[in-house]
C-alpha cells in the first residue's frame, strides 16, 4: 500500500476550520500521482441535482451546510477524491485526499463531506460482481455510507466508532434491513475508550469479516480516535493503527483505503504511517504507550458488545 497524493487536494479552501489543507502539508513535501477525475462516476450514488448543486455552490464558495465549507476549486477537489479512492480500489493503495466522504448522502453534503468517495468506489466494484467489506474506523459512524448499502449483502459494512457522538446512530440494534440485514456491523465505543477496547472490537467481529470471504476490503480511514484529537473522546494510541494494519494486513489480500478525518496535524501523520506500515508488514514507524480505557467505559463496552453479538448470531457463526 502506497499513498496516492495530488495538490489539488490542496485547493479546496476550508479556511479556519478543523478540515483544512495543513492535514496534508503536515506530510511535508509528498510525491504527486497523476490523479483521474471521477465526475463520471458520482451518479453511483449522487442524484443528478445533488451534483448540479454542489457546482454552482462551490463556485460561489458557499458552504454547503453548516459544518461543511468550499471554495472554487472545491468542486474539481472533490471529484478528483473520488477518482484518487477508484484507483486506490484498482492497486491496493491508500488514497490521502479532501474533502473526505463517508457523512455524504446521495442527495446533500453532511459532517464536511461532499461527495461519498468510499461508498461510490465500493458501488463500483459491486457492480462490477466484487463483494466488498468496508472496514469504517474513523471515530464518526459514516452515516452516508451505512445508509446507502444498509438492504444489501453484497456489502458487509462494519464500523468502530464513539457513541455517542456526531452524528448519532450506529447502535448495536442497526444491523441493516431486507437482503441487508445482518450485514452491518456498528460498534459503538463509549467516550473514553483506549487501545484494549478498540483492540478488542476488532478481534471481536474480525470473525464476521472472515466468513464474508470478501473479494475487497475498503478502508475508510480516519486517524480522530486518538487520546490527542481534537473532535472526540477517544483514547487511542499510535500504536492501536498499527495493530489495526497489521491484523487487516494478515487476513485479507486486498485492501485499499481513502482518508476521512483526523484533526491533530502533529499527530495524523504518525497514525497515518503506522497504519499503512501495519497493513504492509513493515516495522512500526512511531510508538507511543498503550492506552487504558476508563472503568465506567469498559463496563458499558462489555454490555454493548454482548448485545451486538446476540444481534448478529442469527447470521454469523460469533
Amino acid at each position: 500500500m502506497k499513498l496516492l497524493f495530488n495538490k489539488i487536494f490542496l485547493e479546496h479552501d476550508t479556511g479556519m476550520h478543523p478540515e483544512n489543507r495543513k492535514r496534508l502539508e503536515s506530510l511535508g513535501e509528498l510525491p504527486e500521482t497523476d490523479i483521474i477525475s471521477g465526475e463520471r462516476y458520482l451518479g453511483l450514488m449522487h442524484t443528478k441535482k445533488y451534483i448540479e448543486h454542489v457546482k454552482k455552490y462551490c463556485s460561489e464558495s458557499k458552504p454547503l451546510d453548516r459544518d461543511t465549507f468550499t471554495s472554487e476549486k472545491s468542486y474539481e477537489a472533490a471529484i478528483y477524491a473520488v477518482g484518487a479512492t477508484i484507483m486506490a480500489s484498482e492497486t491496493g493503495d491508500f488514497a490521502l485526499v479532501r474533502p473526505p466522504g463517508h457523512h455524504a448522502f446521495p442527495e446533500r453534503s453532511s459532517g464536511f463531506c461532499i461527495f461519498n468517495n468510499i461508498a461510490i468506489a465500493v458501488q463500483k466494484l459491486v457492480n462490477e460482481g466484487k463483494r466488498v467489506l468496508i472496514v469504517d474506523f474513523d471515530s464518526h459512524l459514516g452515516d452516508g455510507t451505512v445508509k446507502f448499502f444498509y438492504d444489501t449483502d453484497r456489502v458487509l459494512y462494519w464500523s468502530i466508532h464513539q457513541y455517542p457522538a456526531f452524528p448519532g446512530g450506529g447502535y448495536v440494534n442497526e444491523i441493516g434491513e431486507g437482503k441487508g440485514k445482518g450485514y452491518t456491523i456498528c460498534v459503538p465505543l463509549p467516550p473514553g475508550s483506549g487501545d484494549e477496547i478498540f483492540l478488542d472490537a476488532i478481534e471481536s467481529f474480525l470473525p464476521v469479516a472472515l466468513q464474508f470471504k470478501p473479494d475487497v476490503v475498503a478502508c475508510s480511514a480516519g486517524f480522530d480516535g486518538h487520546h490527542y484529537d481534537l473532535l472526540l473522546d477517544l483514547r487511542y494510541s499510535l500504536g492501536a493503527y498499527y495493530k489495526l494494519g497489521k491484523i487487516l494486513g494478515e487476513n485479507f489480500d486486498n485492501i485499499f483505503a481513502t482518508l476521512e478525518g483526523g484533526y491533530n496535524i502533529e499527530l495524523f501523520p504518525k497514525c497515518l504511517k503506522n497504519f499503512v506500515a501495519g497493513v504492509n508488514g513493515e516495522k512500526i514507524p512511531y510508538s507511543e504507550r498503550a492506552t487504558d480505557s476508563r472503568i465506567i467505559a469498559i463496563n458499558e463496552y462489555e454490555a454493548r458488545r454482548i448485545e451486538l453479538e446476540k444481534n448478529l448470531r442469527e447470521f454469523w457463526n460469533i
